[in-house]
């Protein structure tokens, strides 16, 4: 009946908004607009969650697979035993934990020696930092307990606890020259520097952003990616690709290095997303850190510059403000500061690459120097789609590559020369 109604209505010119124009109402009740496709760039669209779970369940499901296929042709490589004692070689020796333990003694020199505002506090100063970096190294290689990860992880500790304590004596520095009173007080406050210590940030400030509670949803699910990213994603991984280089002679060594690649690539944007989202959101929740800005959208980088500016925020404030900007009110050029910011960042590469493998390759330093001139070569030839194409080949070949190398020349010195 309301069909006949509404028919009724049409057929004579009426629609229930009063209208007796029936083109009237069907072009208010079109179906069509001009709107372009979601995949378009014209669309505006830019939720592509889906694509990421996507991506994300494909990455499972291509390391379940090759898991899979590496265990019933190789057996159980990876042990708890194993895995223990990449950090560990003697239960009763912990030479890395105690070197961890020993970095405090760094921040309260540092804290402690704001006190002396003259010559003598700018040379503690100076002495403190360099022992910082040459006492854990020191440590590490004549220390033969300690294992390369274990190594590895101390010199991390000491290097973030470096950059830390160079950005507190900077701004306490700066504030000095303001004549800041409240700036003396909170620069001699011991919980406010251990706040700073554990914060995700390298830059010191006087008051950081603090968000209103923790949220304790956030924090478990933050959790629960780390342990996914180290037990489901990063052991399959290290399974299926340490095998291969156990034996490795020189004609077939750049073919396996490339066949490697991908899989390596892929540890490292677990590595990326396990650290720079999961554990450091981690830390900021626990915190109550506000600023959660520790990457932005590396991925589309049309620049080698663009890249290294946006994946890794905590460092780039860092060299921005302690050591790029200062070089330029010093009189340098931007080329030289930016060559002077890739060399500072090759050398920490090396430093903590080189000395927990005690070998000096100098693979990772000049990895770094090189996108230097790869830097040169994108921004001037290619821009667009191609420029971001150079950078994702520079990352699945380039930096995959140099760590191929430190582990084949590891194996090559110490288990060849065992078998000898």
């Amino acid at each position: 009946f309301l069909a006949e109604v509404r028919l009724v209505d049409i057929v004579q010119g009426r629609d229930r908004c009063g209208a007796h124009d029936p083109s009237e109402m069907w072009a208010n009740d079109s179906c069509h607009k001009i709107q372009e496709s979601l995949l378009s760039s014209a669309s505006g669209y830019n939720n592509y969650r889906g694509i990421l779970n996507w991506c994300v369940v494909m990455l499972v499901l291509s390391n379940a697979r090759l898991f899979l296929e590496n265990l019933l042709r190789y057996g159980v490589l990876v042990d708890p035993i194993q895995v223990i004692s990449l950090f560990l070689n003697d239960p009763y020796s912990w030479p890395a934990a105690c070197l961890v333990i020993v970095s405090n003694v760094f921040v309260l020199v540092a804290l402690y020696t704001e006190r002396q505002l003259e010559l003598v506090g700018y040379l503690v100063h100076c002495i403190n930092m360099a022992t910082i970096l040459t006492f854990p190294a020191a440590v590490v290689l004549l220390v033969p307990s300690v294992t390369p990860a274990g190594g590895a992880f101390v010199l991390g500790v000491y290097t973030i606890l470096f950059l830390k304590l160079y950005s507190y004596k900077d701004v306490n520095m700066w504030c000095r020259e303001l004549s800041t009173a409240k700036a003396k007080k909170l620069a001699r406050s011991l919980s406010y520097m251990f706040y700073f210590v554990f914060a995700p940030t390298l830059c010191y400030e006087l008051n950081f952003p603090r968000s209103p509670k923790i949220r304790m949803s956030f924090l478990l699910r933050r959790l629960f990616e780390m342990v996914r990213c180290l037990i489901s994603w990063m052991i399959p991984v290290i399974q299926s690709s340490m095998k291969p280089l156990e034996d490795m002679d020189l004609s077939r060594m750049f073919e396996r290095l490339l066949r490697l690649a991908v899989p390596n690539h892929l540890l490292w944007l677990v590595f990326f997303y396990c650290f720079f989202h999961s554990s450091m959101n981690f830390t900021a929740e626990l915190l109550r850190f506000g600023d959660r800005q520790f990457y932005k959208d590396w991925w589309n980088s049309e620049t080698v510059t663009y890249f290294w500016q946006n994946w890794n925020i905590p460092v780039h404030k860092w060299c921005l403000r302690h050591f790029y900007k200062p070089l330029l009110r010093r009189g340098f050029s931007k080329i030289v500061s930016q060559s002077a910011v890739f060399f500072l960042s090759a050398f920490f590469h090396e430093y903590l690459v080189s000395v927990p493998l005690r070998m000096f390759r100098l693979w990772a330093f000049m990895g770094m120097m090189v996108q230097l001139p790869l830097a040169w070569f994108v921004g001037r030839f290619l821009r667009g789609n191609y420029g971001n194409a150079a950078v994702w080949i520079s990352l699945i070949i380039g930096q995959p590559f140099a760590v191929l190398m430190y582990v084949h020349d590891y194996y090559v010195l110490h288990y060849r020369q065992e078998a000898d």
